[in-house]
Order: structure tokens, then sequence, then C-alpha cells
């Protein structure tokens, strides 16, 4: 499988990125200067974590117009699979790959530690290395993870399963949301499902060291998906 990792000035989660990919299996993940205009051949592109542009105007609204996402976009309508994690999430719905928007937590502050994720689908290419109704507990570091929405958007996310993943407590019972998303909304998935956005870091749980291995279950899964 061929994966391209994007850096936006400020992105800083492109090592955990490429490293959990390679635990994967994944030996052909490249690093991809937001600057760039071409995207190389590859099966799959992602968005990392980090502060693209130090979040300023909107967290991801400046890296949404980087030369390279013409291509990400044109490579996702294509039907590319493409992730995008944390601040990838943001640059998303920025780009308008993803509905809605990742607004400030609802606390009013930054957020970062284990959450559980209950996985709703394991209809897609991201998800597949999952039973749909299983709790996985990997971490969130954000400022800007409240997913909002207007109600026609969430019921369609909802009908079409393209919810991914919502936050829970290790029972799986939707009562632990640490930003406030809006239906306890941790991922979704697009229209053509090749495209996932999500706040939690499941490459931060790919390796023992790491404290848990439960996000390995999502490369593994797109591994074996996109060989």
């Amino acid at each position: 499988m061929r994966a391209a990792v994007v850096i936006f000035p400020g992105t800083n989660r492109e090592g955990d990125m490429v490293a959990a990919l390679r635990r994967a299996g994944a030996t052909d993940v490249s690093l991809l200067w937001h600057k760039e205009t071409a995207l190389p051949a590859v099966d799959l592109v992602v968005l990392p974590g980090g502060f693209a542009f130090g979040d300023y105007l909107r967290a991801g609204a400046m890296a949404a117009h980087s030369p390279i996402m013409r291509e990400v976009v044109a490579a996702a309508h294509r039907g590319v699979a493409v992730l995008g994690v944390c601040n990838g999430f943001q640059v998303l719905t920025e780009a308008g790959l993803l509905p809605g928007a990742l607004l400030r937590n609802a606390a009013m502050r930054f957020v970062c530690r284990d959450v559980h994720l209950k996985v709703e689908t394991s209809n897609s290419a991201f998800t597949g290395g999952y039973n749909a109704g299983q709790v996985i507990r990997v971490p969130v570091a954000h400022n800007d993870g409240n997913f909002s929405a207007d109600r026609e958007t969430l019921a369609r996310l909802q009908d079409e399963d393209r919810i991914a993943f919502r936050y829970c407590d290790e029972a799986g019972a939707a009562n632990d949301n640490p930003n406030g998303s809006m239906d306890c909304i941790a991922g979704i998935l697009s229209e053509s499902r090749r495209v996932l956005g999500m706040m939690p870091h499941p490459e931060d749980a790919t390796d023992p060291l790491q404290g848990g291995t439960d996000g390995r279950g999502l490369f593994e899964g797109l591994v074996r998906a996109l060989q």
C-alpha cells in the first residue's frame, strides 16, 4: 500500500502517523509538503494532526487552501482514500470533503487525555478492522474538536451509516463527551465512504509503549483493504 502524509506549517503528528502505517504493514509511506502541486500515485492520503498555520482564522481554514489540497480533493473525488485526524479532520471540513464544522471545545479548554470510542460501523476501509459496537481506547489532544452540524446533516449521517466513531464510556454508553460534539460524534465518513475525519489519535495507540494498541485496527484494516 502506498501512502502520502501531508505536512503543513505547524503539523506535528506526521512522524507518529508514518510509524503507525509502517507498523500495520505499509512499506511505501512518503511525506508531502503542502506547497507541492502534484500528488504521487498513492492509495491513501493522510492529513495528520497539529496546528496548521497556527490555527489562524479557524482551525484548518488556511491549510484547506494550500496548493496540495486541490490535488487531495481531486483524488478524493476519484476514489482515493483520504484520512484526516484531528487538525486533518478540521482541514477536511474546511475543504468541503466532509460536512459540519469543528468548533471550540464546549468547556473552552484544551483537552488531552485518553477517551473511549464506540465503533459505529465496520463498513468502510477505515473501520473494517473493528466490529460494529466495539469499544476502543485512544488519546485526544485538541482545542477545537466540538463537531457541529445542522439537524438535517446529522440525520443524514445517521441514516447513511456514516458516523464512524462516537465518544463513550468504557461500557459503550454515550455519556463521556470530552468536547461537546453533537451526538457524541468523534469521526464521520464521506458519502463515498472513502474519506474519514476523526478527532482522536489512533496513530498514538499502535504500540504498547504508547500505553495501548487499540488504534492499530484502523491501520491494519486500511492496509488490508487498500493493498
